[in-house]
């Protein structure tokens, strides 16, 4: 005997935002059930992009298959003071049943601006720039958007272009405020463990050296010889090869441990896939970009890659490029280690798709660092706005 549901219409935008793509809901046009954290929203979330699917394809629904394009976001009126508008932000794992809400995307923040200024939850001038005040409610922390206006709308296309977007567009400016985390924030401080250096054990992999920060996302820092890589990799020389995704996770899952945002490696893995992140960093080196694109070592600073749900990202995430330039503007990190030590306020990086100028501004007192903003650019662009559909019992 065979039983159905009639599906619903969710009211949802498709965007771009940077470098990924995800489905934007308002808060007020999901279901009843879905408006508050629990099981019912992540189910909903979940059937939204097509997961768990064993095929890792995702054709029931709307993720694209991978990481930068399997995620959910939420944008209502802002319960914080001095912000507009509070983003919430999930990332859908594709074979597993996991929507990761602890940390952010700071690809898709570009996206939050203009999603609001569309969904009349934010006012903006006619011509000129709009400045959204986000409050992103993962991480807890305020981000200010300068979004471009014309004749009443957001301006999309535009000439700014940006290496693992096809398309050009219109720049949109970030200005992530105290990225790095506090005495109340996740983990703790900016460097959970008190040091901008550590050793971490890993079993089966050894002692490796890394740095740890909470600053855009929790982030961990290595070397990337200590991978045995050099630092221009591009994906297929290490999505295609198991072994070393393997002890890469290791590191990933232990270095978790270590900063206290998880008891065992066994809890990293299966509730904390998407943060903290894995990056390794290189001195500059040249090499071409997946687009064919020549990359010169003398236009960089360094190199750098990061694994985004378990495998090399396709260029670099949002929040990895704030947690460069943070660690940059601190001496004594491994990322200012790999750039000659000394204080950098900016830095150019090359990664998969191609280069990226992020900077960080940070001050010293008394020993200790604190980084008042990370600044870069980024681009958005609506995809579709209408409904999503799901079978009605995903909505109860």
């Amino acid at each position: 005997m065979s039983t159905s549901s009639p599906q619903i219409g969710i009211r949802a935008t498709y965007m771009r935002g940077g470098t990924s793509k995800g489905i934007f809901f308002a808060s007020r046009d999901l279901p009843e059930t879905a408006q508050r954290p629990g099981a019912a929203r992540d189910a909903l979330m979940l059937r939204v992009a097509g997961s768990p699917d064993p095929y890792e394809k995702q054709i029931d629904g709307m993720g694209g298959a991978t990481s930068s394009t399997s995620k959910v976001v939420i944008v209502g009126p802002s319960t914080q003071a001095g912000c507009d508008v509070d983003y919430l932000f999930g990332a859908v794992a594709i074979g597993s049943p996991v929507v990761d809400w602890s940390g952010n995307c700071g690809n898709l923040t570009s996206a939050v601006g203009p999603f609001a200024i569309a969904s009349g939850l934010v006012d903006a001038p006619a011509d000129g720039v709009a400045v959204v005040r986000i409050w992103q409610a993962n991480i807890q922390k305020k981000i200010i958007a300068h979004v471009p206006m014309r004749n009443g709308a957001v301006q999309e296309t535009g000439d700014f272009e940006l290496d693992g977007v096809t398309f050009p567009a219109a720049e949109i400016k970030l200005e992530f405020l105290e990225p790095g985390a506090d005495d109340d924030g996740e983990g703790g401080a900016m460097f959970p463990t008190g040091r901008m250096l550590d050793a971490v054990d890993v079993p089966g992999v050894g002692v490796i050296e890394a740095t740890l920060i909470n600053a855009g996302n929790p982030t961990i820092f290595v070397d990337a010889s200590s991978l045995g890589l050099t630092g221009a990799e591009l994906q297929p020389a290490v999505n295609g090869n198991a072994v070393l995704l393997a002890r890469c996770e290791a590191i990933r899952v232990h270095a978790t441990v270590a900063m206290g945002l998880a008891k065992t490696a066994a809890e990293a893995t299966e509730k904390r896939p998407h943060t903290p992140k894995l990056a390794f960093v290189a001195p500059p080196a040249g090499y071409v970009a997946s687009s064919g694109k020549e990359v010169a070592a003398a236009d960089i600073d360094l190199c750098a890659r990061i694994f985004s749900m378990g495998k090399l990202h396709h260029a670099m995430t949002g929040t990895g490029a704030v947690a460069i330039a943070v660690a940059a503007a601190i001496p004594g990190t491994l990322v200012a280690r790999v750039l000659g030590e000394g204080q950098r306020r900016e830095v150019r990086f090359g990664h998969p798709s191609g280069t990226l100028t992020v900077g960080a501004e940070a001050v010293e007192a008394n020993g200790t660092w604190t980084v008042t903003k990370a600044l870069m650019s980024r681009s958005a662009r609506r995809l579709m706005d209408g409904q999503v559909f799901v079978p009605g019992d995903q909505s109860e």
